[in-house]
């Protein structure tokens, strides 16, 4: 099984939630490695154990197949670098707004984004 040890193992490891479904009624189990995956219950409990358990049907399936399983977010590694394009003018506003807090462009957007 690719670089994992096995299914059971890597279930935990990806990163789960449940959501309410106004439109259906019902909470929504998803799994980001998964998007196209989603697991309908009547309560939060329901849904999160439904969507472990699809992923993990869908992770033997790919085992079966040989096809490349999808590392956990958890484990990948980020450089803590992101290039972000932006108009001019987002980008005049945000530098005068630093130097009028005497902070760094970088320490203000990391700011905003936390």
């Amino acid at each position: 099984m690719s670089k994992f040890q096995n299914i059971k193992d890597l279930i935990s490891k990806y990163a789960y939630r449940v959501i309410w479904s106004e439109e259906d009624g019902e909470h929504v189990g998803l799994c980001t490695e998964f998007p196209s995956c989603s697991w309908l219950a009547g309560s939060h409990e329901e849904a999160l154990k439904g969507i472990k358990k699809l992923v993990k049907d869908i992770l033997k399936d790919m085992e079966k197949n040989d096809e490349p399983i999808p590392e956990p977010l958890a484990l990948k590694e980020y450089s803590g670098k992101l290039v972000v394009r932006m108009l001019p003018e987002v980008h005049r506003k945000l530098a005068m707004e630093a130097r009028e807090r005497g902070v760094s462009i970088n320490l203000l957007i990391n700011s905003k984004l936390a």
